[in-house]
């Protein structure tokens, strides 16, 4: 371990965490949706500026990638991505940076990466002669929203000219300390998919229900139905959900309505799966449809491929942490049946997606992500652009950085 480059990662990280703070504040008062994130990357813009670091702007819509070269920019690269999107979320909140913007919240931590990122960033700009190679800096429109700007952005060439050897990004949550980080080899988040089913009956009279062909039932059924799909065809070791978030049917009281949608998602971990758990949705909706006499429409859209992190690249990581952070301080994830775009990148590189703790009990911070009380204890900034310089430095300057 080199301690005098830990020791300056660390200095640097001291003197410079109260602007990244700031910047973390101002990104979270001005929450941008997905697809629009103008005013956010005209801001990262900004301070790239300031900093010395040339981008390029306007990738996939609203993306920006800068690059900050060290000895020997061609050897090699790394990228490190950070996503920029809000939710459409109210925030319930008392402090001074609370969201200015009517429904639109930083609920899901994306101000902290960003923030992580350009603190990273800011640092490697004074050790450019500690790594060998390029580092590409990648703050990504859309990861909230269907199809995901991370696939935008590789369809626009940001794994190319250079090509990183490795992506790395970094992601808050609730469930670590502040301080700590969490990693897991292997597959870690689930795929995607939205399940939107219409159940097609004939309407009328709740007193009458002879004369009708009911699609509340039809639509009870199948809901149920699905769930077997889960506890009888899915391999028990093999994680798989299928939900229903949304039932809406405009009938009342005493109207049953012609029709009833459905809209849900289906999570698991295998392509080879995932592909046949759609067929098994639409033969078993459509069957018990018509065997009650109506009809059914499904649409399956596909969404993002489960996260699966580099096993070599996720123990290095777990190595270097260990060595900056110190053994308790790093944390043994469990898989997740969320999803993230990060995804496509792990599709086409060695990549890792691990978590960076934002929890405080003592001071009440601890809501989930995606919730109107969510916030982060902001001492995990620091950690957070440490890692991510330490990580990049380190990686960068071993012989064999691709594997």
């Amino acid at each position: 371990m080199d301690e005098s480059l830990k020791l300056k990662i660390g200095k640097s990280a001291a003197s410079i965490k109260d602007e990244i703070i700031g910047i973390r504040r101002h990104l979270h008062r001005y929450p941008e949706l997905s697809c629009l994130e103008v005013k956010t990357a005209e801001f990262i813009c900004q301070k790239l500026d300031v900093y010395g670091i040339r981008y390029q702007k306007g990738i996939a819509g609203t993306g920006v990638v800068g690059f900050i070269e060290g000895r020997n920019p061609s050897a090699r690269c790394i990228a490190l991505r950070a996503d920029m999107d809000a939710l459409p979320v109210t925030e319930i909140s008392l402090t001074e940076y609370s969201s200015t913007i009517p429904g639109v919240m930083h609920a899901c931590g994306h101000d902290v990466h960003m923030a992580c990122l350009l603190g990273a960033a800011k640092i490697l700009t004074g050790l450019t002669s500690a790594f060998t190679g390029t580092v590409k800096l990648i703050f990504q429109p859309s990861e909230e929203t269907f199809p995901g700007g991370a696939i935008a952005m590789i369809e626009a060439g940001v794994l190319e000219n250079p090509a990183p050897g490795f992506v790395i990004g970094q992601h808050v949550i609730n469930n670590l300390d502040a301080g700590e980080i969490g990693l897991k080899p292997g597959p870690y988040m689930a795929s995607t998919d939205e399940i939107y089913i219409t159940v097609k009956g004939k309407g009328g009279h709740a007193a009458t229900p002879n004369q009708v062909i009911d699609p509340v039932l039809i639509a009870s059924h199948i809901v149920v139905a699905l769930q077997q799909i889960v506890s009888r065809n899915a391999d028990p070791v093999m994680p798989t959900v299928i939900s229903f978030g949304k039932i809406m049917g405009n009938g009342r009281t005493n109207v049953i309505p012609d029709e009833v949608m459905l809209d849900g998602t289906v999570r698991t971990y295998n392509e080879t799966w995932r592909k046949e758990v759609h067929e098994r949705i639409r033969k078993m909706a459509v069957s018990i449809a018509s065997g009650m006499g109506g009809s059914c429409d499904v649409r399956i859209a596909p969404g993002y491929p489960f996260v699966h992190n580099d096993p070599d690249l996720t123990l290095r990581l777990e190595t270097l942490a260990r060595e900056y952070l110190g053994t308790d301080k790093v944390k043994t994830l469990e898989p997740r049946m969320t999803a993230e775009d990060f995804a496509y990148y792990a599709t086409k590189v060695p990549s890792c997606l691990y978590r960076l703790g934002i929890r405080n009990q003592s001071r009440g911070i601890n809501s989930n992500l995606h919730t109107a009380t969510f916030d982060v204890d902001e001492d995990s900034i620091a950690t957070g652009m440490e890692m991510l310089a330490w990580f990049t430095i380190n990686l960068l300057s071993q012989e064999n950085p691709s594997r």
